[in-house]
């Protein structure tokens, strides 16, 4: 044992080194693959490193325990309990310490110097907790920073197509609208209708879809009022629908569409009627028409063709805010639209 610095079985010594040497580097590697960085990497390196302190009794014998000869892994225990931090957090940092830490002390136990083998497993739990903190800061604020740079790059992309709007849509509508009053008939009902696009465009495009400036609550009855004309009945209750502003206003553009796919597929001259009900915690929307009804497959085959209207302008609109919409249509006989929103 003296020629062997202590080690009994100084070749099954070197083998424990070798799978060290071996294990370091492969973990290395593995942990430089993004893919690879996953929990059973994280568990394999915690089970070898556990495996090569537990072998420390058969190399250096019985005696390394009632002398505390330093474990053949000696520091090396550090490595996976700094790899779960990291990875985990400082719940998964201390959880592997804490097994480390438990296996060093059983070896050992009967060491004379137990209160430095407890003020090693101290530090261990220490700095798994502490490195899996800030490793857990680090993560939040880089992704605080990425979605700051997603942000601005949106933000810049929504400058870009508010110029060429205003520089070409909004100069269009405005111009329908002027001229469609002028002439009267029914181009001044174009114009009109062109005057109420032009001013949701215009405040889509300032970041104010519904027009109420402000988060909170919107009444979605006033909201729905505004699509009343002489083609459009709408028949809502005497006291405010109030809802969260997001969904009542989501909720009202999502009606518009619907009109829109009513006079645009049925004809001016089709009618429509809007029904909005208040539930047990939700509220119903209805759009009703009576024009010639979509035809079995027609939906499916809209999409395919990248018509977008109700996929995106309808479904779209109510799955951003958790409602629910389904279409109920008879040839001949109309369609009905029916939202379903969370009050």
């Amino acid at each position: 044992m003296a020629q062997n610095r202590g080690y009994e079985q100084p070749v099954l010594g070197w083998l424990v080194i070798g799978v060290m040497v071996a294990w370091t580097a492969a973990a290395t590697f593995a942990h430089s693959v993004a893919a690879l960085r996953r929990w059973p990497l994280l568990v394999l390196d915690l089970l070898v490193v556990l495996a090569c302190l537990l072998a420390s009794p058969y190399v250096q014998g019985a005696a390394q325990g009632e002398e505390g000869i330093t474990p053949v892994p000696a520091t090396w225990v550090a490595g996976p309990v700094l790899a779960w931090a990291v990875h985990g957090g400082r719940r998964a940092g201390a959880v592997a310490a804490v097994v480390m830490a438990a296996a060093d002390l059983w070896l050992r136990v009967r060491a004379p110097d137990v209160p430095l083998l407890i003020n090693g497993a101290v530090l261990l739990f220490l700095s798994g907790v502490v490195v899996g903190h800030v490793a857990r800061l680090a993560k939040e604020a880089e992704e605080r920073m990425q979605r700051a740079v997603e942000m601005e790059a949106a933000q810049r992309e929504r400058d870009r197509l508010a110029r060429d709007i205003h520089d070409s849509v909004l100069q269009v509508l405005a111009l329908v609208h002027r001229r469609g009053r002028r002439l009267g008939g029914e181009a001044a009902e174009l114009g009109r209708l062109a005057g109420e696009q032009e001013a949701a465009l215009r405040r889509l495009v300032a970041g104010d879809p519904g027009g109420s400036g402000a988060p909170g609550s919107a009444d979605l009855r006033a909201l729905l009022l505004r699509h009343a004309s002489s083609q459009v009945t709408v028949s809502t209750p005497a006291t405010p629908l109030v809802l969260p502003a997001p969904v009542a206003e989501q909720a009202a553009a999502a009606v518009g569409a619907a009109l829109d796919n009513v006079r645009t597929h049925c004809g001016a001259s089709a009618r429509a009627w809007v029904l909005a009900e208040p539930g047990e915690g939700t509220v119903t929307v209805s759009v009703r028409d009576d024009g010639p009804g979509i035809p079995d497959g027609r939906l499916d085959e809209a999409l395919a063709e990248g018509r977008l209207g109700v996929a995106r302008s309808i479904r779209g609109r109510m799955a951003e805010v958790g409602g629910d919409v389904s279409i109920v249509s008879v040839p001949g006989q109309g369609t009905e639209v029916e939202i379903t929103l969370p009050a």
